[in-house]
């Protein structure tokens, strides 16, 4: 039985790595398809075109099992959680990718965890402890260190524009995350994701439909290949990746095996990208994820603070 565990407990820091990595390489692939010159609706639509037949897939494995039907509150919440979680969020996030760089994208997203103490601070008024308002500073440091790297590069008003947009997106997230427990506890995490993800797929979808032709889709193949793989290594695979390695190392150990992200983030655009690598970006790298982690692992597994 202990070697299972340890086999269990093994796979599931494999897991939390590949899909931290999966994760990071949204970000670079985007920025790949962007030099097509491609439109942000038109590349977040091929995502989650190429995505949302494994999510049905999942939808209809996790259907053979005897489970409850969806009562009409639950409905509204996954709708809800899946516009605001993933289509929302996915979209700001694309269209801040056409103004800065995927280094600081990614580290604008890594502070998902202090918006989320934020958050439920002020929706179930808890008090944030000291060492976590601490944690938190020193992540928002490092973000406007990070920030002042790029603004000082290119167009200041372009940089700030994309940092809050993805700034934005990682609120979205951040609202989702709070209002999620509820619905995953009730209905589980695969039936929970891959609902939210179609609910998320059609929207995209139906904005398409709505703004473009499809002329828009006469592209070259290159972008549809970036697509594909943002929906097979940067979507599907490390969902069900991470939530299989929370379910066995747990969402501290899982948590902090994520703090590579950023870095993988920041190595994949230098070798794919031409981003440059300078002290100061990677100081600022370092504080927050600091700060993160000291946030992430200050909470109970619940997700509330200690």
């Amino acid at each position: 039985m202990e070697k299972g565990m340890r086999e269990g407990g093994y796979a599931g820091v494999v897991f939390a790595l590949l899909a931290a990595i999966g994760f990071s390489a949204k970000a670079i692939l985007v920025k790949l398809a962007y030099l097509y010159r491609v439109d942000t609706i038109t590349l977040l639509a091929l995502r989650m075109a190429f995505s949302m037949p494994f999510f049905i897939a999942v939808l209809l494995w996790v259907r053979r099992k005897q489970i409850d039907p969806l009562t009409l509150r639950d409905r509204v919440m996954v709708l809800g959680l899946g516009l605001i979680g993933y289509y929302l969020s996915s979209l700001l996030d694309f269209l801040g990718l056409q103004y800065i760089t995927a280094g600081l994208e990614r580290l604008i997203l890594f502070l998902y965890p202090t918006m989320t103490v934020i958050l439920a601070a002020l929706i179930y008024r808890r008090a944030i402890g000291k060492k976590v308002l601490v944690a938190m500073a020193l992540s928002y440091l490092g973000i406007a260190l990070v920030f002042l790297h790029d603004a000082g590069g290119r167009q200041g008003e372009s940089v700030f524009l994309g940092a809050l947009l993805v700034f934005a997106s990682t609120l979205s997230y951040s609202i989702y995350l709070v209002g999620a427990g509820h619905a995953i506890a009730r209905l589980g995490v695969e039936r929970f994701t891959s609902q939210a993800m179609i609910i998320a797929s059609i929207a995209c979808l139906l904005q398409f439909g709505a703004t473009h032709s499809l002329s828009a889709l006469e592209l070259p193949v290159r972008v549809f290949e970036y697509a594909l793989a943002m929906a097979l290594f940067s979507t599907v695979l490390p969902v069900f990746l991470l939530s299989y390695a929370i379910r066995h190392i747990g969402s501290s150990h899982a948590s902090l095996i994520g703090s590579i992200g950023p870095v993988s983030t920041i190595y994949l655009a230098y070798l794919f990208l031409g981003e440059k690598v300078t002290l100061l970006q990677v100081s600022g790298a370092f504080l927050v994820m600091c700060g993160v982690l000291v946030v992430s692992l200050s909470r109970s597994p619940t997700g509330a603070p200690k």
